[in-house]
């Protein structure tokens, strides 16, 4: 979903080894993961058919055991999910394979047909309102000056305190700063999460791969549709209650109960929080603190075409208004899908859920005023829009988790721990290296299938 790094790099020493080697966690398997396993009659029930749950299932079932997914949706791909409708594969979650050295979905998206662009991160420009063009000389100084204060920033942080309350208190000067609203809402709220609750000790945290960011110009859900191949799936199942207190795990789903061996739960964490799940017996109380604990962002995008551009020739367009999180970053789509005269555009945190209560005509017009400011009042509307309503998506309840005040690294440890050896938790949420981030999701699954492997 993001374009952006958001964390360190790993040392480029480290980029050259294999993904084994950089992901220590898929170690844990022992020899036998290694060899094929006799079928076994084990049967695996998994909760969700996002990439963590197709991962594991795809290596559970080679290895032997039943698999079963249960998928809330009608589709593959949880928050890999890609709208058509335009004439544009507009990915609604994630959009770029972060760091394409090492990284796991490099890989397997070449083998799934997906095809992808190299974004440019320095093909940008930025306008300040009235449309005044800001140069690049201020704008690359206060970025620089963004990235060397972010690496001190946290040695006068709190496990109490946010990311904004350190900076404001640090920085009053830089408070009420247009182009420093747009670089904190763009580089922080977008990449993280609301920067009001953003810790300020942990905001570096968690790993990345190097290598240039590349965007999916075919669709993301390429890579679970292709996943998905010879999997029992089955759709429009929503999980209402996992109990596992007797030999066997019981599933209600729909009204039905299906008994299982292990469990895999792979819903985002926002459904985990909303509590709509029922464990009998209760989790246990570091597994329920820690879904308290990490926090669940929220990012909305839109996609805009028109019949013809009137846009700068740009990868990236910024705009700096005085409200934050506010359509302020432009992706210009012509650059990698040269047919499609199309931007995309973000709202991000409580503007982001605030959009979820407009109608579409609310959004253009908000969104047309930044344009029109930049470019002129003769600019034309667009000739449709699509959008993404996260926060009140009954299937994600957000977008994706991040570490605000309150949050220890340990809570993504937590996450993952399994519970009687019965029930197995995957998902970005469950990645302390790679949270928020696809890859993130892959591996865990991965992870959780080597756990299951490993006990029989």
């Amino acid at each position: 979903m993001k374009p952006t790094s958001r964390r360190k790099f790993i040392k480029d020493t480290l980029s050259s080894l294999s993904l084994l080697f950089m992901t220590p966690t898929l170690l844990a398997a022992s020899e036998k993961d290694d060899n094929k396993i006799i079928p076994n009659k084990k049967k695996v029930i998994i909760f969700g058919a996002g990439i963590s749950g197709l991962a594991a299932a795809k290596k559970l079932q080679e290895k032997g055991f039943i698999v079963t997914v249960l998928e809330a949706q009608n589709k593959v791909g949880g928050r890999l999910r890609t709208n058509r409708t335009l004439g544009i594969a507009f990915d609604e979650g994630a959009s770029w394979i972060h760091g394409i050295k090492g990284n796991p979905i490099t890989n397997l998206a070449q083998k799934a047909g997906i095809k992808t662009s190299f974004t440019d991160d320095e093909s940008l420009v930025c306008y300040d309102i009235n449309g005044v063009l800001r140069s690049d000389e201020i704008f690359d100084n206060a970025d620089a000056e963004l990235k060397k204060i972010k690496k001190v920033l946290k040695n006068n942080g709190s496990a109490t305190q946010s990311f904004e309350t350190v900076f404001n208190t640090l920085y009053p000067a830089k408070v009420n700063d247009r182009l420093w609203k747009f670089l904190l809402s763009t580089y922080i709220t977008f990449n993280l999460g609301d920067i009001n609750k953003v810790s300020s000790t942990l905001y570096e945290e968690g790993e990345e791969f190097s290598g240039e960011e590349h965007i999916v110009t075919n669709g993301f859900d390429t890579l679970p549709n292709y996943l998905a191949k010879g999997l029992n799936i089955q759709f429009n199942q929503r999980v209402s209650k996992i109990d596992y207190s007797g030999n066997k795990t019981k599933i209600t789903h729909n009204g039905s109960v299906s008994e299982t061996d292990y469990v895999l739960v792979t819903v985002p964490l926002g459904v985990l929080k909303s509590g709509k799940i029922q464990f009998v017996p209760a989790l246990p109380n570091t597994k329920q603190t820690a879904i308290q604990k990490v926090g669940m962002n929220c990012v909305n995008k839109f996609l805009l075409t028109w019949n013809t551009t009137f846009w700068d020739n740009e990868q990236y367009i910024c705009y700096t208004p005085e409200t934050k999180d506010k359509f302020n970053y432009f992706v210009n789509v012509k650059k990698f899908n040269p047919k499609a005269n199309a931007l995309m555009t973000f709202a991000y945190a409580d503007y982001a859920r605030q959009t979820e209560k407009m109608n579409d005509n609310q959004i253009i017009s908000e969104i047309m005023f930044h344009l029109r400011d930049i470019y002129g009042n003769d600019v034309p509307n667009p000739t449709n829009m699509i959008r993404t309503k996260w926060q009140t998506n009954e299937n994600s309840f957000g977008s994706y988790s991040f570490t605000q005040v309150g949050t220890e690294m340990r809570h993504f440890d937590d996450l993952a721990e399994e519970v009687n050896d019965k029930i197995f938790f995957a998902g970005e949420h469950t990645e302390a290296d790679y949270f928020s981030t696809a890859h993130g999701a892959y591996l865990s699954g991965i992870r959780e299938a080597n756990k299951i492997i490993n006990l029989i």
